[in-house]
């Protein structure tokens, strides 16, 4: 067993143990508890001024979580949110996670710079893959430290599709061992999203020490129901507004 997991083994045994059942029947029960759950998300490269305002407007009006966008919004997200209370989340190795870790903290610099309070980061999936475990703790660890120093919290997306179940393991406890905030399934990128077991199993390692967010073809409130049943207590989508309204809110 390696040190990290000895480490974590202790913790999770002193920690009062995540009732998923419980957390997803209180955050259904009203659509303004849910929509605090949600990640309002707009990634896609052909995103225009215009829908990223329109989502910031939405993201004000149903309280969603954070509004996530790419890079290249992220001022103008700021200003359109401005005085709302609902922070700007950003996306950085996004999506492939393979920019250098030098270009991963220089960019969680430039978007805390510019307001960003949540920074959803691509771990080094190749370099886990090889077993440089050392390289994938150090590259997530420089972005932490760049977001915490600027008041910020960092989700770590793991592309949960792309790896085998001991990785998936492994690349959770690297998150926590380097502070992350948040261990998240996907990108939306690859060859597919969130499942209720990947969530299962990265809230099997987190426990109560941090959170988890599904994303990835979250489309429905039947879907946002088994993520939460499965554990997570974040999600992301850009279906927000339709999955609220399922849930009563106008």
């Amino acid at each position: 067993m390696t040190v990290i997991a000895s480490e974590q083994k202790a913790a999770s045994a002193n920690a009062v143990p995540y009732d998923a059942r419980a957390f997803a029947q209180e955050a259904l029960a009203d659509w303004r508890k849910l929509a605090a759950l949600i990640d309002h998300t707009l990634l896609k490269p052909e995103a225009t001024r215009e829908q990223v305002v329109r989502l910031c407007e939405e993201a004000a009006a149903y309280r969603f979580a954070c509004a996530m966008v790419n890079p290249a919004w992220v001022g103008l997200a700021v200003s359109a949110l401005a005085g709302s209370g609902v922070p700007v989340g950003a996306v950085a190795g996004f999506p492939l996670g393979a920019s250098l870790s030098t270009t991963k903290r220089a960019e969680t610099e430039a978007l805390a710079a510019l307001g960003a309070k949540e920074i959803d980061m691509v771990l080094n999936i190749g370099a886990l893959k090889s077993g440089d475990h050392r390289r994938v703790s150090e590259d997530i660890r420089g972005v932490v430290e760049i977001a915490h120093g600027a008041g910020a919290i960092v989700k770590v997306i793991l592309e949960t599709c792309l790896l085998s179940t001991p990785e998936k393991l492994l690349a959770s406890e690297l998150c926590l061992q380097a502070g992350a905030e948040f261990l998240k399934t996907s990108t939306g990128f690859s060859a597919s999203g969130a499942t209720p077991d990947d969530v299962a199993i990265l809230r099997g390692v987190a426990g109560t020490l941090c959170g988890v967010k599904a994303s990835g073809g979250i489309k429905t409130l039947d879907h946002v129901r088994a993520m939460l049943d499965s554990g997570a207590n974040r999600v992301g989508a850009s279906a927000s507004v339709a999955i609220v309204r399922e849930l009563g809110a106008p």
